[in-house]
């Protein structure tokens, strides 16, 4: 076994989509050298789960060191670029798809989208707390902060009458 190739560290340099056959490209930076490697994503169609592919690629051993490196809503996202070509859109128009599925709206009702637009739409919004999140030792952290909201309006709701508690 050569140990050199198990403690060099492995520096992702860009990653892209093959669509025949469907696979992952890779390139990346090792030892000072740069290589390429291409994943194929075997028995993935337009109707595979992509979270069920994730999860096929970060347990093959061959290619898990390399999944790693990316991050998953980058995964997802190259992932799905591939399922809508499959599925009969063209290259453009999946990713103006994918870049809708990765914008926030506060009016978009999230209850009527389908799980794989849920899942990444939460990926967002975990992303976006973590980087406004403070700690402690972080400058400007302090504990236990109260706000006080007087100058809203107040909205009255039916589910909250005092009417409802003479009915116990």
């Amino acid at each position: 076994m050569n140990t050199a190739s198990v403690t060099d560290t492995i520096e992702l340099i860009k990653c892209g989509v093959k669509f025949d056959p469907p696979a992952l490209v890779l390139c990346y930076k090792q030892s000072g050298q740069i290589r390429r490697r291409s994943m194929p994503l075997r028995n993935f169609n337009k109707n595979t789960g992509i979270d069920h592919m994730i999860e096929d690629l970060n347990s093959n051993p061959r290619h898990s060191k390399f999944v790693r490196l990316l991050s998953v809503a980058q995964l997802q996202r190259l992932l799905t670029i591939i399922k809508d070509k499959l599925g009969g859109l063209s290259l453009e128009a999946s990713i103006a798809r994918n870049n809708a599925m990765d914008t926030l709206s506060p009016e978009e009702n999230l209850n009527k989208v389908d799980p794989e637009t849920l899942q990444r739409k939460k990926l967002i919004m975990d992303g976006s707390f973590e980087k406004r999140r403070k700690r402690p030792g972080d400058p400007g952290y302090q504990y236990n902060v109260e706000v006080d909201f007087e100058n809203g309006v107040i909205e009255t709701s039916g589910w909250d009458s005092d009417n409802s508690e003479s009915d116990f």
